[in-house]
């Protein structure tokens, strides 16, 4: 079989830390396994522009791999020119840059599976450490030592402690909980989250969390707000310049889960009036972001309006060794007929979308 596999091209980077598994050099570390099965692998990072290698390679493979951190956007138009695709993995967790509904509603008999759970707590940890750069206000204090300056009242003016703190998490699954489990320790004022679904009894009294079933009231009470949902149509845009302006004044809001939940321009806009005192994002709608993005260069008079990273939050060394593995693990289990997936790593099973709660808590 034929397997395409789209990642980041890493250079030297690659030569320099071997574990850096997500990238076309090094390539999630399956190319021996695969080719010593009689399987053909076709890597690259080419996946957009004219005559890029996704177009031309979809069309004969079986097997295509993507990245959240990298994505190869597997749009209607390819999956029709995909005359032979059976199967899309995703390396990592998030399938957004797939067009799920056109594979569903066809007859085309394609499973996509992801590796759920490979990277949570990587993710929990990224949000924790956006949540400390904004508060202490860590961005514009690192800058002014590298560029020769000493001025502790310029961001001194500005800078906060997490303690005696209101922290709600947008979205209360696997990733969310693990953040209000490391929280616990910051001792806020309080811990809220807002989900279609409350925990189960005994994980909200661990982290002492309180769920607000409406969004708006939770918004108005807390300091710092995290964005742990997925993408979906009732979640695309929805921190918009009307949600954002419920928010209490001030407040610092992180993301890693996806760009497009938010829009673009009210978060700059919300950042550059001071509605938001800080935007931290990790994850941006159509990636890698154009150089012109506004969130690359947002600011305020509180100089703490920006922590933007470029979707790393996911994909750290610990994160690549568990995708890779999870890969490898879905494809051995499709290649060798047995086809006997983790459930909770299948999105579509033969074209047909399966039935489990998106966001279920699970510990």
């Amino acid at each position: 079989m034929k397997v395409l596999l789209i990642l980041y091209s890493a250079g030297k980077h690659a030569a320099d830390e071997p574990k850096l598994l997500g990238c076309t050099e090094n390539e999630l570390g399956i190319r021996k396994w695969l080719e010593s099965q009689g399987h053909t692998l076709v890597t690259t990072s080419h996946k957009d522009g004219p005559n890029n290698d996704l177009d031309k390679h979809i069309v004969d493979s079986d097997i295509v791999i993507t990245t959240p951190f990298h994505p190869g956007y597997i749009t209607k138009e390819r999956i029709d020119k995909a005359k032979k695709l059976k199967l899309l993995v995703v390396a990592g967790v998030g399938s957004d840059h797939i067009d799920l509904d056109y594979i569903n509603k066809s007859d085309k008999k394609i499973s996509v599976l992801e590796v759920t759970g490979s990277n949570v707590v990587s993710v929990a940890e990224h949000v924790v450490m956006t949540m400390l750069v904004l508060v202490r206000n860590f961005v514009p204090a690192h800058e002014m030592i590298m560029r020769g300056d000493w001025d502790v009242a310029e961001v001194a003016k500005d800078t906060y402690d997490l303690e005696n703190k209101v922290i709600a998490t947008v979205g209360c699954g696997r990733i969310g909980y693990r953040v209000l489990e490391r929280l616990v320790s910051f001792n806020p004022k309080e811990l809220l989250y807002y989900d279609y679904q409350a925990l189960p009894k005994e994980a909200e009294e661990k982290v002492g969390a309180k769920r607000v079933i409406d969004l708006e009231e939770l918004l108005g009470k807390a300091d710092v707000v995290t964005i742990n949902c997925p993408l979906h149509d009732g979640t695309k845009g929805l921190f918009n310049k009307q949600l954002i302006s419920k928010m209490k004044k001030g407040a610092w809001l992180v993301n890693t889960a996806r760009g497009a939940i938010c829009v673009a321009e009210d978060v700059a806009e919300a950042v550059q009036s001071g509605q938001l005192r800080g935007y931290g994002g990790d994850v941006w709608n159509v990636q890698p972001a154009p150089k012109d993005h506004p969130w690359r260069k947002m600011a305020n008079k509180y100089h703490a309006g920006n922590a933007m990273t470029p979707h790393v939050s996911g994909t750290s060394l610990d994160a690549q060794i568990r995708y890779a593995q999870g890969t490898k693990d879905i494809l051995e289990s499709f290649l060798s007929g047995k086809k006997d997936y983790k459930q909770k790593d299948v999105i579509l099973l033969d074209g047909h979308y399966i039935t489990k709660a998106y966001g279920e808590h699970k510990k």
